[in-house]
């Protein structure tokens, strides 16, 4: 016999921590449908994510460095594969509930526009006076009225914790966002999960990819950067000599250990002395439970201001994203002007949403090349720095 849900809520039930989101709990969806047969609610949300069209299009858009620029960089979608084992991992030492946190981390760069986080800040300033534009908010659209999938209700219909989890997350890229519905002091632990996972991966990654690119050396991090010399010195004393690419990678994987090792002994002695007993608990809590210790967030820290120093500043990393976030200031002006040229799902939005929220939502929408594409096709040349 087939395991029903019911068997896998019970499995949750025996196994969870009481301070866990279980799937019988979910406040449910905006739009009723009957309950999944062999999934749990978040199962049934995780699939949704993953089936969907804005998660297929994050294998275009860039992360770091310009998408197409090498064939080992990360992909915002490589990085959000990344984030999501991260966030399985700890939510399972933890004992939460991994399907969430794994929903969460899935979805959680759904909204981003191309040309990553220089992209959105241009989308941003276009759109003042228009309702702005931030990509986690941009998430939720995506999920709650972009994605055109079903005969019923527009969007994925996700349950209302991931929605939540979506709302509220931040990590020191993000501004936090308090959407009606999501007012409470905290988020489930599950969410909150996602969020330094979402950390680690994109710290502990960009390190890899601006080695793999040559604009971080070594030797400099490990005169510099003391998360790179601890970890260096561990890989070292255990393994002497390694290839360099096992090293650096062996060195990054002991990065990662660490900070998740760090999160999750951290984060259990946070959630026992606060008390809790249910995930309502956690939402009244008036601080968050997942955290790194003061020690790893002052490491954290530098690794952090020496990466925008030296890799998210760094001129070969900088111009590319300049020229391919005029673009989108170039298209974004035609488009208002030529607003039948926009997507038929935009330009059936143009009455609801307005003129310049149907453009973004075009824009936004975009991967890397499509933007580089549309702007050839438009002008018929190369952009100019």
């Amino acid at each position: 016999m087939p395991r029903t849900r019911q068997e896998l809520e019970l499995l949750e039930r025996q196994s969870l921590a009481p301070y866990a989101q279980f799937s019988a709990d979910t406040r449910g969806r905006k739009h009723d449908e009957p309950p999944p047969v062999w999934r749990t609610e978040y199962q049934r949300d995780r699939d949704r994510v993953i089936h969907s069209r804005a998660f297929r299009r994050l294998e275009y858009k860039t992360q770091v460095f310009l998408n197409g620029t090498g064939d080992h960089l990360r992909t915002r979608l490589t990085h959000t594969i990344e984030v999501a084992a991260g966030a399985r991992n700890i939510s399972s030492a933890l004992r939460l509930n991994t399907d969430l946190a794994e929903s969460i981390a899935l979805a959680h760069d759904l909204g981003h526009s191309p040309f990553g986080h220089k992209g959105e800040t241009v989308l941003a300033r276009l759109m003042r006076g228009h309702g702005g534009f931030e990509h986690n908010l941009h998430s939720l659209r995506i999920v709650e009225e972009l994605e055109e999938k079903y005969p019923g209700f527009p969007g994925l219909n996700l349950s209302w914790e991931v929605l939540e989890g979506l709302a509220k997350h931040q990590t020191a890229y993000d501004h936090p966002d308090r959407r009606k519905g999501f007012d409470a002091k905290n988020t489930s632990l599950e969410a909150q999960v996602a969020n330094l996972a979402d950390e680690i991966a994109y710290y502990s990654h960009d390190l890899d990819d601006g080695l793999d690119s040559g604009l971080l050396q070594e030797s400099q991090l490990a005169k510099n950067v003391e998360v790179w010399a601890q970890a260096a010195h561990t890989v070292k004393k255990d393994h002497r000599v390694l290839p360099e690419e096992c090293r650096r990678y062996y060195t990054i994987r002991t990065i990662i250990d660490l900070q998740i090792r760090d999160v999750v002994e951290n984060s259990e002695q946070l959630i026992q002395a606060a008390g809790v007993k249910s995930a309502d608990d956690v939402r009244r809590h008036p601080g968050a439970l997942i955290q790194y210790s003061p020690a790893r967030r002052k490491l954290n820290l530098q690794l952090r201001d020496y990466l925008y120093k030296n890799l998210y500043y760094n001129p070969i990393v900088h111009r590319p994203n300049v020229r391919a976030v005029k673009m989108l200031k170039l298209l974004f002006k035609h488009f208002l002007a030529h607003p039948k040229e926009i997507g038929d799902s935009s330009r059936r939005r143009l009455k609801k949403t307005g003129l310049h929220r149907a453009v973004c939502d075009y824009l936004a929408g975009m991967t890397d090349r499509y933007v580089m594409l549309e702007y050839a096709r438009i002008f018929g040349k190369n952009i100019e720095v």
